[in-house]
């Protein structure tokens, strides 16, 4: 990819900003390895944060189509989160809502579940945003770690279940962006992320690269 943005393509400033006022993102990402492509589509209207997301790539040996759509109060606390998955020869996608007080509370496709109690993160397996809220909404220190709870949506199973994770602020966030240690405390999966000055993921090695913009 260019390391600069076609002229007059949408996003090429590091953030867009909207008729309005709000802070409007675009971004894309690829898996490290093998085919398939994410767009990210976030907006920041200072009293709540929406992002939808398209991602196209194989799971296994099924090509799929997976639209997500989150929801966030002013302070990344997540309110709504909806996922919709479709293998290549189906019309009609599959799908997960998960919706949230922001108090820890939680609501699965429209029932109680307080198995989730406590959670106030929802990680999605194959995006890279999934970690862009809890950064932003933690806004840890230099050195700073939190131990969260994160309701996490495998794929293709679209079945929920609790997470234990832990961020660690290796470089605080910034207008030019910053560093954070991640960890999975049940699986022991480790990464370095380095985000850009909006949260938003750069690299997470050996699973996503960002396309574009590539700063």
């Amino acid at each position: 990819m260019p390391e600069t943005a076609p002229a007059g393509a949408a996003g090429s400033q590091p953030a867009e900003q909207a008729a309005a006022g709000n802070t409007v993102r675009d971004v894309y990402w690829t898996p490290w390895e093998g085919p398939g492509v994410e767009h990210l589509h976030m907006t920041d209207y200072g009293d709540r944060i929406a992002a939808f997301g398209l991602i196209l790539r194989p799971l296994g040996d099924q090509h799929v189509r997976i639209r997500i759509g989150y929801h966030a109060d002013a302070l990344w606390n997540t309110r709504r989160v909806m996922v919709a998955l479709a293998t290549a020869d189906e019309d009609r996608p599959r799908k997960v809502v998960l919706e949230g007080d922001g108090e820890g509370r939680w609501r699965l496709m429209e029932q109680e579940a307080p198995q989730f109690e406590g959670c106030r993160d929802v990680d999605i397996e194959v995006s890279p945003f999934s970690n862009t809220v809890p950064i932003r909404r933690l806004n840890l220190r230099p050195g700073q770690s939190a131990e969260i709870g994160a309701v996490y949506v495998p794929l293709p199973s679209l079945e929920p279940r609790l997470v234990r994770q832990r961020y660690t602020c290796l470089e605080p966030l910034g207008p030019l962006g910053g560093a954070f240690a991640y960890e999975n405390l049940e699986s022991g999966i480790t990464a370095e992320l380095k985000v850009d000055g909006d949260g938003l993921v750069k690299d997470y090695p050996e699973a996503f690269r960002r396309s574009w913009p590539t700063w």
